[in-house]
């Protein structure tokens, strides 16, 4: 009886993976992008620039859409074109903030509609319907070993991006006029922070397309607000959340033959969800019954 159990929940949650070369491809993309995803989507969250987030994984479409129609299905091509079009709408939207009197989340939704309409616009011109699709959803379980490579390698960029500014970064996130006081020069690494979310960005939509992948950058994030408080450690937890969504999502997608980018950021949402309603801080159990706080403390 035991060991019948054991065998069945092999078959679920090992069984694919072991099998499948192209499950065990996507579960390492999905664990890449998830350690990436996690430091950055923190960082945003904390600086309240979820939208910029939104806005920049919308970039990345012209820039493919523009590698894809000269290039074709050509990943080097559609990667640069992807990265070049996300840094330089950053780099607009930073401007237009500093030589204007509009706010940044004004500037980022701004450029956010353009750039999803222009790339969708490009690649229904050029494309087709399935193209289109691919394009905005991703197809992480097609993910080869080329673009396995450069999702971890931009990934592993990332995070040593991430480790070389860290300490200004958080300062600059807390208190920028410190950081200015001791000569910290914060303009230049938010703008150096922009560029590791472009690349991070860049790297998801390899697998999980333009809507998808900011999905697994912010869920994760705002999830792991409701448990904890420091800044790494809810780095730490938002990776590992990323990493369980897209362990999880993968597996919904085989047993139930539904997509698998989707499931994976719904399985994310469904772990915000919970967060939400029980996590250890903010959450609404502990506004909703604030006796029962006091008792546990």
């Amino acid at each position: 009886m035991v060991s019948d159990w054991f065998v069945q929940l092999y078959g679920w949650l090992f069984q694919p993976f072991v099998d499948y070369g192209f499950m065990r491809r996507a579960l390492v993309a999905c664990l890449a992008i998830a350690l990436a995803c996690g430091p950055i989507g923190t960082i945003l969250v904390l600086r309240r620039m979820s939208l910029a987030g939104d806005a920049i994984a919308h970039a990345v479409l012209p820039g493919a859409a523009v590698g894809f129609i000269f290039f074709g299905l050509s990943l080097p091509a559609m990667t640069i074109g992807s990265f070049a079009a996300a840094a330089l709408m950053a780099l607009i939207a930073a401007a237009v903030t500093q030589w204007t009197a509009q706010k940044e989340d004004a500037s980022f939704a701004s450029f956010y509609l353009i750039t999803l309409a222009l790339g969708v616009m490009l690649i229904a011109t050029a494309g087709s319907k399935v193209d289109l699709l691919n394009f905005l959803f991703g197809s992480v379980l097609a993910i080869d070993d080329e673009s396995l490579l450069l999702i971890s390698g931009a990934s592993s960029l990332t995070l040593l991006g991430l480790a070389i500014i860290w300490r200004p970064l958080i300062i600059e996130c807390f208190d920028p006029i410190f950081l200015r006081s001791v000569g910290g020069r914060g303009g230049l690494i938010h703008q150096f922070f922009m560029l590791l979310v472009v690349l991070t960005l860049v790297s998801a939509f390899q697998a999980l397309g333009t809507l998808m992948a900011v999905g697994l950058l912010m869920l994760p994030a705002t999830a792991a607000r409701f448990w904890c408080a420091g800044v790494v450690v809810r780095a730490l937890l938002a990776s590992a959340i990323g990493a369980f969504s897209g362990a999880c999502g993968l597996l919904i997608s085989y047993h139930v033959n539904v997509p698998s980018g989707p499931a994976i950021v719904l399985f994310a949402g469904f772990l915000y969800l919970l967060s939400l309603c029980l996590g250890a801080r903010d959450s609404l159990r502990l506004i909703w019954f604030p006796a029962h706080q006091h008792k546990e403390a």
